[in-house]
């Protein structure tokens, strides 16, 4: 594979990211975005005023962080299901890249804990699929602002597979 093949693959995967991405309004509306680092993906909700919960703290609405966690873990799962059909070649890998994406896991339950206050500034996320079965999903993801040594909440989650055959 040449230099340039490779960076065209790059932009590529960086399409399909995006287009996964923008399939929910939500996402949008809060103001997630991904970052792809190879398969790992890390996401990042950029801070705004309207996402704030108690202004007399203030303080991220708890709502708005467990949607981060919670859309962190499902794109973490889509993301996962695309990469491997883009990495399978073929058929595949050409429907994905004309647009037919994978249709997103849904939530059975969540379990979030909240250890601190969101600040009013950008927070991050990052999912780690423990175990993926044909139907269900096991998923843990925690949220951070400043350092991911002192996360601001974290969760642990089930979601169904949309696309299990």
């Amino acid at each position: 594979m040449t230099g340039a093949a490779t960076q065209e693959e790059k932009a590529r995967r960086d399409a399909a990211l995006e287009r996964l991405t923008l399939t929910s309004p939500y996402h949008r509306f809060i103001g997630v975005s991904f970052v792809r680092m190879g398969d790992e993906l890390t996401a990042r909700l950029a801070y705004s005023e309207h996402l704030i919960g108690n202004p007399l703290i203030p303080a991220l609405h708890g709502g708005v962080t467990g949607a981060l966690l919670e859309i962190t873990a499902i794109m973490q799962l889509a993301w996962d299901e695309l990469w491997r059909g883009m990495e399978a070649g073929g058929a595949e890998a050409a429907a994905i890249h004309a647009g037919r994406l994978p249709k997103l896991p849904k939530t059975i339950d969540l379990t979030i804990d909240y250890l601190r206050s969101g600040r009013p500034r950008d927070a991050y996320a990052r999912a780690t699929v423990q175990k993926a079965g044909r139907r269900v999903a096991n998923v843990r993801v925690e949220a951070w602002q400043d350092s991911r040594d002192r996360p601001i909440a974290a969760a642990h989650g089930h979601f169904l597979m949309q696309n299990a055959g």
